[in-house]
């Protein structure tokens, strides 16, 4: 009860979590610090906030919470099928476009197994935000979380023939410099595209989305010059509707990512849906 109160930040939102009254959970620590012989919150008619006793007892406290969830969680994976339900977040152009078929066929093969996912280009706290796994795009930057590969994904700098039409097609990544850039806001630095040997080259536009296939759609309109994923730019390419530019500074590719928390125990239902997007991306 004690650490239902401390993660909701009521002793209301504790009992609710707990199925209980607010004056039975008011109880409770109140006999945790009785045991105890220690304050472990200090309490005013606006918040409760930790002592150091209690901000160094809860600290502790959610360790062995973890481990014993870690250990149920274990033991019925030993006596049955993964079941259970899985929080999954995703970037909302990688989800859509790649994960979602994927998902939906793993819905097919594990009928126990419910997903309920998050298409966000917010980095969230998987922990603090209760989500099983993450799927992210590029270098993995939260060392807290384990990471696993599932795929690269390439870069394409792309344009359409109605723009190279009016402008001359850059020949090095410095030429960029001179033309009108549809910007990406969800890379981590859009102002600057990165090309082979790690060359960074500053760009500039009128336009700037927060989206890859929105991007990718302003290129096939001959507003700019577009730095996309393949993933995204590929159908397009194939199409003859824009045209890779720049290919000698292949900047490489990207690494996709299933990322979770780390511990002694990773739960079946998590494991299984890892390794079926490992296969199905490789």
């Amino acid at each position: 009860m004690f650490a239902a109160v401390v993660d909701t930040g009521s002793f209301a939102g504790g009992a609710a979590r707990l199925g209980t009254s607010p004056g039975q959970a008011s109880k409770l620590v109140s006999r945790l610090e009785q045991d105890l012989g220690v304050r472990l919150m200090n309490r005013t008619t606006r918040a409760l906030s930790l002592t150091e006793a209690g901000s160094a007892y809860y600290d502790r406290l959610r360790e062995i919470l973890a481990d014993f969830d870690a250990l149920d969680t274990a033991v019925r994976n030993t006596a049955q099928a993964p079941r259970g339900r899985v929080r999954i977040t995703a970037p909302l152009t990688f989800g859509t476009i790649r994960l979602a078929p994927l998902l939906n066929d793993f819905a097919a093969t594990y009928p126990d197994i419910a997903l309920d996912v998050q298409f966000s280009d917010r980095l969230v706290n998987l922990v603090d935000e209760g989500f099983d796994l993450a799927v992210r795009v590029g270098v993995p930057l939260d060392t807290s979380l384990i990471a696993r590969k599932l795929c690269d994904v390439g870069m394409l700098v792309i344009a359409a023939p109605t723009y190279l039409a009016r402008h001359p097609a850059p020949l090095t990544p410095p030429e960029l410099a001179a033309h009108e850039c549809i910007i990406d806001t969800n890379f981590r630095d859009p102002g600057h595209w990165v090309f082979a040997g790690g060359h960074k080259v500053a760009v500039r536009g009128r336009l700037a989305f927060s989206n890859a296939a929105v991007c990718v759609g302003a290129a096939e309109a001959g507003l700019g010059i577009a730095f996309s994923p393949d993933f995204v730019a590929g159908d397009s390419l194939r199409a003859g509707r824009v045209q890779s530019l720049l290919t000698p500074f292949d900047p490489g590719p990207l690494g996709v990512y299933a990322m979770y928390p780390s511990g002694r125990h990773l739960a079946a239902k998590v494991r299984v849906l890892v390794d079926f997007l490992a296969r199905r991306l490789a």
